[in-house]
């Protein structure tokens, strides 16, 4: 991946077909989160050389596979991805689930910025009254095993889990089946060749 050229911004809205109205508001997006990591590290540093495949693409494709949900709990948000990119793309209610108060704070603010249908919650999602929703995103923030018990409370009976995962993906599918019954597909990732989308449609405690 590090061979690649950094997408473009139309490179990006022609990947996933992304009205002009919406590809405003990512940029406005864009914009607001290199000013706000000079102070707080929202992503990591050099990404940020790419922020389009890494950061936009990576959380984008997501809006393929929700299969219509119009609600979205995104764990551990950090800078917005894949949950603020999710809500500015598809236009549905997504809550935020974010422990530090300054990125919460970002997210609030570029919320606003881009009129994004959000609710931030500065919080662990594990310590949080959960607001079930028809799907869960987390990228980066946890094992499987422990993702699936932070995600249970979260997701509404017949929803669905996305977590997107790197290259151990299937180790950690071998560590969860310890614990848990799952099914799930895989969907290679479109923004990183050794990635994958886990979509886990069902689980329950071994």
């Amino acid at each position: 991946m590090a061979s690649q050229p950094p997408l473009t911004v139309s490179d990006f809205a022609s990947a996933l077909d992304v009205s002009r109205e919406t590809l405003d508001r990512l940029e406005i997006y864009e914009t607001m989160l290199r000013q706000w990591q000079k102070t707080i590290n929202l992503v990591g540093r050099r990404t940020l050389d790419d922020v389009w495949r890494r950061h936009f693409l990576d959380s984008g494709q997501l809006c393929r596979l929700l299969g219509g949900a119009k609600t979205v709990a995104d764990i551990g948000s950090g800078g917005g991805f894949p949950g603020l990119v999710i809500a500015i793309m598809t236009g549905g209610a997504v809550t935020l689930v974010e422990a530090d108060n300054r990125k919460a704070a970002f997210l609030r603010e570029v919320s606003r910025a881009t009129g994004a249908n959000t609710k931030v919650i500065a919080g662990r999602a594990e310590d949080t009254q959960a607001i079930p929703a028809e799907a869960v995103t987390a990228r980066a923030l946890a094992p499987l095993s422990k993702l699936l018990a932070l995600a249970e409370p979260w997701v509404r009976p017949g929803g669905q889990c996305f977590f997107m995962k790197g290259a151990a993906v299937a180790d950690e599918l071998t560590d969860a089946k310890k614990f848990w019954d799952i099914r799930f597909d895989l969907v290679p990732s479109l923004s990183d060749p050794s990635g994958a989308i886990l979509c886990v449609k069902e689980f329950h405690h071994v």
